[in-house]
């Protein structure tokens, strides 16, 4: 009977609690991940606004370039580096100038990316070209075809992973004081009283 009690009182605090820590571990987590596009949208929109005024597409990524100076690099190794890229890509989606590669070739983003950008103006997505990469990319168009800026996504995703280890810290230490309390009640409520 007290057990059935104790699991009755500790019910719905512990759901209570569980969801909390969830909710607040889904927000970090889509806060963390939406923000990783911001420097990828400011890229590509300024490289696609260059483009349409008549920039060429090698002088858009190349060195003296805003992506080039964000990267200190002439070329982003997709596969190791952190570096934000752009791609410029013509209307069938062959690249034109980039100044990342993977495997030695520009990148080549998903079927539809491009096209859906063109469609509706700009498309974000979380593209996994090999099993160890992962990159936050936002597809703008131009003019001639489409931008694509996009960066690795391994850092944003460690920060993931350490919020959900603390939401699941906060839920264990918050259910441990929810039991411990529960039963120190229940031990008071059945100690018998005493005359002062």
């Amino acid at each position: 009977m007290a057990i059935r009690r104790i699991v009755a009182r500790l019910l719905p605090p512990l759901v209570v609690l569980a969801v909390a820590c969830g909710l607040g571990y889904a927000e970090a987590q889509q806060v963390l991940r939406a923000s990783a596009n911001d420097p990828q949208v400011q890229l590509a929109e300024d490289a696609a606004a260059a483009l349409d005024t008549g920039a060429e597409p090698a002088v858009v990524v190349g060195p003296g370039s805003a992506v080039a100076s964000l990267a200190g690099q002439a070329t982003v190794d997709l596969r190791t580096s952190l570096a934000p890229f752009v791609a410029v890509y013509d209307l069938s989606g062959t690249p034109v100038a980039s100044n990342g590669t993977l495997d030695g070739k520009p990148p080549m983003p998903p079927a539809g990316v491009l096209e859906a950008a063109r469609a509706s103006g700009r498309d974000t997505v979380t593209w996994q070209p090999q099993a160890s990469v992962r990159i936050a990319a936002v597809a703008v168009p131009w003019a001639g075809g489409t931008v694509l800026a996009g960066r690795s996504l391994r850092e944003v995703e460690a920060r993931e992973d350490n919020a959900f280890r603390l939401a699941l810290a906060a839920a264990l230490a918050g259910a441990i004081t929810l039991v411990g309390a529960v039963l120190v009640a229940e031990l008071l409520a059945r100690a018998p009283a005493r005359n002062a």
